[in-house]
């Protein structure tokens, strides 16, 4: 009877010290929405993963890219697990878009009650998600934070600016972003700079994107050609400003071919408007994230109106065109090999000419913190703050569905 009695003893011991670690570990929900979201959540889970004996993590997927092409297929090269919960929210204007993942996303709120909800980057599911969190006064952290175009006519400026007032934690990539929140009124203690969490994404999965075939199912030489890819409004949404965009590249794919890998809704535009691309530019559909980044990280340059490949080719030294008048991300252009050359015919044209003749002779370097741990860094803040949060029981009590 002793014996029995030690033994129970020690299970019951046993079990509550198991049960205490599970309530005390950190409740995050992460959130994605969008191809550039997968990029940037991909290091950050894995991290979160590894130290899993703090962490409890949900993932949550909105649904903003939903196909294959823009969700399957990345989640899949990037070695993410399937979403824990997808919200399948669909297309829709940004009014309609961002309304329906508030509502679905109010829902999984209230199921999961997470410590934490994670954002990251500049969609439409990072406002809606951070507004709908934020009413709930459920802790929210912005990675990507503090960046800033100065233009608000560009839908992601907005979300940007919100996403940043509404968040509690705002983990920023380099210096600009920090001064733009302080600037904004962002109080310091708030903020920290943890570096650009998708170097960590690039570092990581180079090797194996250069074991893709791409190059050799287009029968593409290394150096050999350019990257293209369009997809911001105010580029495609123009049939234009679209056909200024096509006219430059025609005459700069009498030098040198141009691939241009285009998203659905571009290709939608380009129908739409009857704008058809030059012969030397060769259209096809997205590619997946190993696929693309053997392509772009073998070409002569990129071109592209997207911030993303802004960062990521300064941190590999490949030359980057910016097809918009403006960049949030500055620090790509003093440091790194990003020229912005808008969408004027002859700055396009000049610009690339330089780089086709290896005459561009600006110093490039990888920004600070740009070095494959970032994800380490914001794992690290979003536990150093989980004592200063509210118990769950109180944050619970503010869910009323």
């Amino acid at each position: 009877m002793k014996t029995r009695q030690v033994v129970t003893n020690k299970f019951v011991t046993v079990w509550r010290g198991y049960f205490r670690k599970r309530v005390d570990m950190v409740k995050i929900l992460n959130v994605v929405g969008a191809r550039p979201n997968f990029m940037k959540m991909a290091p950050i889970i894995a991290e979160m993963k590894r130290r899993g004996g703090e962490i409890s993590q949900t993932l949550v997927h909105t649904g903003q890219h939903y196909d294959d092409a823009m969700s399957g297929a990345f989640f899949r090269d990037l070695g993410m697990p399937e979403p824990d919960v997808h919200l399948d929210t669909r297309d829709g204007t940004h009014a309609e878009q961002t309304a329906r993942v508030m509502m679905a996303f109010e829902g999984a709120l209230a199921a999961e009650r997470p410590d934490w909800v994670v954002v990251v980057g500049d969609v439409n599911s990072t406002l809606a998600c951070a507004l709908v969190a934020t009413k709930l006064r459920i802790r929210v952290a912005h990675v990507e934070a503090g960046l800033r175009s100065f233009d608000r006519t560009m839908p992601e400026e907005i979300n940007r600016v919100l996403t940043d007032q509404l968040s509690d934690l705002l983990l920023t990539p380099s210096p600009d972003a920090d001064e733009n929140l302080l600037r904004e009124g962002i109080p310091q203690e708030r903020i920290v700079r943890v570096g650009n969490v998708m170097i960590d994404t690039l570092y990581r999965q180079i090797e194996r994107a250069q074991r893709s075939s791409i190059l050799d199912d287009l029968r593409l030489i290394p150096q050999g050609f350019a990257v293209l890819t369009l997809h911001r409004p105010s580029n495609v949404d123009n049939p234009e400003t679209l056909r200024l965009i096509f006219a430059a590249l025609g005459e700069i794919s009498r030098e040198l071919a141009i691939v241009f890998p285009a998203h659905p809704r571009t290709q939608s535009r380009m129908r739409e408007f009857g704008v058809e691309p030059p012969p030397g530019v060769r259209v096809m559909d997205p590619l997946g994230y190993l696929d693309f980044l053997k392509l772009w990280s073998n070409s002569k340059m990129t071109l592209t109106d997207s911030g993303g490949l802004q960062e990521e080719t300064t941190a590999l030294g490949v030359p980057c065109l910016t097809l918009r008048e403006n960049t949030e991300r500055p620090i790509t252009v003093e440091q790194g090999t990003n020229q912005v050359v808008g969408v004027d015919h002859e700055r396009i044209v000049s610009a690339a000419e330089a780089i086709i003749a290896n005459e561009r002779s600006k110093f490039a370097r990888v920004p600070e913190l740009w070095d494959g741990r970032t994800s380490e860094r914001i794992v690290a803040a979003l536990l150093s703050r989980a004592d200063q949060q509210e118990c769950q029981g109180e944050r619970a009590a503010t869910i009323e569905m």
